[in-house]
């Protein structure tokens, strides 16, 4: 097997906003805003706070640690921490959660693409709910359209992962990032001056524990999951997505510092898109808690309504799918590494055979909109929420359970070994007095979350809910 030389990052900058990208992605941009009116604004936004702290920073710290430590992908980091080999079956979960991953996300990359000329052309310039709901359903019945749109989305990751490391992911993925603070500042500005925006900020920004409560304690328990939940689902943990940087990284900085900085850079992104969806929802009259139908129904009326629509709303697509696209390239690279270090072949080889297996596995979520349309999972739903409810509701949460496990307990790399690698160089420590919150209490959140996670979906197969 050929040995390859194991590429590094040009710059701390480069890691800090790659191992941002992949965590910024839709589930910042889109998911983030629609749940926090559905919970209540401010309030919610404390409690997610809270928890990306004490539960989900914790964990990047650790995915980091197994990847610098090793300077191996998740295919072979464990082999190289634990040489008695308890743990090398894990290599393949990282593979298959990146996968399966991309297997709907392109899908969903390609919806954001196609919205930045269907803005653009002003095809929602004074358009209502109705009209927007029947042109974004006009999208998903037309399977031609959305592979179309899914390929360009696969065609943009691979073609900039193959050009390398240094001069494809990480120069790209840069002014990538540049361009989408830039446009999301922009987008800010315009929300926030707009007549009326003031109460959507108060909304958004203001803690109010009361709306939690208006059904009950029940209600506040579903607050506090949810934001558990994204919490943890938003740095795109368990799955090795960010264990892949940290082999790409030197030792001049502490783990616990860069982790901050992502999770940081990640939470910016994710609060910036409220200020522009929230403030434009208030001004135009239009409710903040849409649910999943927030960014392609209700905004584009709201773009259509506002002076210059057109130029804002395709900035806002644009803005969406650079984070879309930042989070798919990524993932790709993800699996040309596994794949390089794996089987010992070249970047372009792997580029080759992940490509194709990326496109081929992703049309069952394109065409589980119209061709494939009749094919529902009781309790779960269709193709794309079937791939997400195995990504998000399994293979996230219990794949963090083991890194977690893995550097905490003597059965694998261990407490000390860990500690010693996350805190080589300069900056932030690890917390050493934070050793029985993070073996006992971590792992008992996580546990939870996997087991409220099944909870309705148990409900639905028991004819309860």
């Amino acid at each position: 097997m050929a040995v390859q030389k194991r590429e590094h990052f040009a710059s701390r900058l480069g890691f800090i906003l790659i191992a941002a990208g992949c965590a910024i992605g839709i589930g910042n941009v889109w998911r983030f805003p629609y749940i926090t009116g559905e919970y209540g604004g401010g309030a919610f936004v404390l409690l997610y706070l809270i928890f990306l702290v004490i539960l989900g920073l914790p964990v990047m710290v650790m995915e980091f640690a197994v990847g610098r430590a090793s300077q191996r992908s998740a295919a072979q980091a464990f082999d190289v921490l634990e040489p008695k080999r308890r743990w090398h079956w894990f290599s393949w979960w990282g593979y298959i959660g990146c996968m399966i991953l991309m297997m709907f996300y392109t899908t969903v990359g390609g919806w954001m693409l196609s919205y930045i000329p269907k803005l653009a052309s002003g095809q929602f310039a004074g358009a209502n709910a109705d009209a927007a709901g029947t042109a974004f359903n006009a999208m998903l019945a037309n399977p031609t359209e959305l592979i179309g749109w899914m390929m360009l989305c696969i065609i943009i990751g691979f073609v900039i992962c193959s050009l390398g490391l240094q001069k494809g992911v990480e120069r790209i993925t840069k002014l990538m990032m540049a361009t989408l603070f830039v446009v999301m500042i922009l987008l800010c500005i315009r929300a926030v001056t707009l007549p009326g925006a003031a109460e959507g900020v108060a909304f958004y920004l203001l803690p109010d524990f009361s709306r939690m409560f208006e059904n009950g304690w029940s209600g506040f328990g579903e607050a506090v999951y949810a934001a558990m939940g994204q919490a943890f689902f938003s740095l795109s943990l368990g799955i090795a997505a960010m264990e892949i940087f940290g082999s790409y990284i030197d030792k001049k900085r502490s783990l616990t510092g860069e982790a901050i900085s992502v999770t940081a850079l990640n939470t910016v992104v994710a609060i910036l898109a409220g200020l522009i969806i929230f403030p434009a929802c208030f001004a135009y009259g239009v409710s903040p808690d849409q649910g999943p139908s927030l960014v392609f129904v209700t905004l584009p009326v709201v773009f259509g309504q506002m002076p210059l629509g057109e130029l804002w709303g395709a900035l806002f697509f644009l803005f969406m799918s650079f984070a879309a696209l930042s989070t798919v390239i990524a993932v790709f690279e993800n699996l040309i590494s596994w794949t390089m270090d794996k089987w010992g072949c070249s970047r372009l080889r792997a580029v080759a055979i992940n490509g194709v297996l990326v496109a081929v596995l992703s049309l069952p979520c394109a065409l589980g909109f119209n061709v494939w349309s009749g094919f529902v999972v009781p309790g779960i739903g269709d193709i794309q929420t079937l791939e997400d409810f195995i990504v998000s509701n399994n293979m996230l949460p219990l794949g963090s359970l083991i890194f977690v496990l893995f550097c905490t307990t003597r059965y694998g790399w261990g407490w000390k070994n860990f500690l010693k690698e996350a805190d080589a160089g300069d900056g932030i420590k690890f917390p050493q007095w934070s050793r029985i919150w993070v073996t006992y209490g971590i792992p008992v959140l996580i546990i939870i979350i996997f087991i409220m996670g099944y909870t309705p979906k148990i409900a639905a197969w028991l004819g309860l809910g």
